[in-house]
């Protein structure tokens, strides 16, 4: 099969940032004065829930605490973006080798996330000694879908934006339930499991790689 475009689904399957999320999460927590605190394996269940504020109405709600969750999610995103340019942080083992193939074979590149915009921009500019959002023929966010991730609207959007087929793309995707919204757009994923998602179910995938290379594309 030849490739007509390849997508990064998610921040994940750029940059391992799910450390640095779950202590976003518990600083934010701690500033709304929750007692709450998520540890690694409580973060690793909840992340088969996607979406940060669902999972923090879900968390309440077994809880049976009232919170504003997507004031807390906000405040969130806002100490996650400080710690990305904090950080000392470069794109997981592959990903450079796979965007200069893409970009050496005429293969369009999208980065098809339903995160917001500002996780976007902080995203690039942690990363901007590598790549630049000028690197990918599409970029997505949530203002582009009704329904984010795992629904498979922003992949749909991708694939008319860069008027292509789903057979002609492959993805890339770190969690099961994002590698879903991939399979459920009718696009071949590649699992790359981020360090909190080893567990999760990618029997649907074409494969999973612990390392990319660009065997993904044979």
């Amino acid at each position: 099969m030849t490739y007509k475009s390849l997508f990064f689904g998610s921040i994940g399957t750029i940059i391992e940032t799910s450390e640095l999320q779950r202590e976003s999460f518990n600083e934010a927590f701690k500033e709304a004065g929750l007692d709450w605190y998520w540890d690694q394996e409580d973060y690793r269940l909840l992340l088969k829930q996607s979406g940060g504020t669902k999972r923090i109405e879900d968390f309440a709600e077994k809880n049976n605490t009232t919170v504003q969750a997507q004031k807390i999610r906000e405040r969130k995103t806002e100490i996650f973006n400080q710690k990305l340019l904090t950080e000392k942080l470069m794109p997981r083992e592959g990903v450079i080798d796979v965007i200069e193939y893409t970009k050496n074979n005429q293969i369009k590149l999208g980065f098809v996330t339903s995160t917001t915009k500002d996780n976007i921009n902080s995203i690039f500019l942690a990363l901007k000694n590598y790549f630049t959002e000028d690197d990918f023929d599409f970029v997505g966010n949530n203002t582009m879908v009704q329904y984010p991730k795992p629904h498979s609207d922003i992949y749909i959007e991708a694939i008319k934006r860069l008027n292509v087929e789903p057979k002609e793309c492959i993805a890339i995707e770190d969690s099961g339930a994002s590698a879903l919204s991939a399979h459920n757009a009718k696009v071949s994923c590649i699992a790359f499991p981020g360090s909190f998602h080893e567990e999760d179910n990618f029997d649907f995938c074409s494969k999973i790689m612990l390392k990319l290379d660009t065997s993904i594309f044979n």
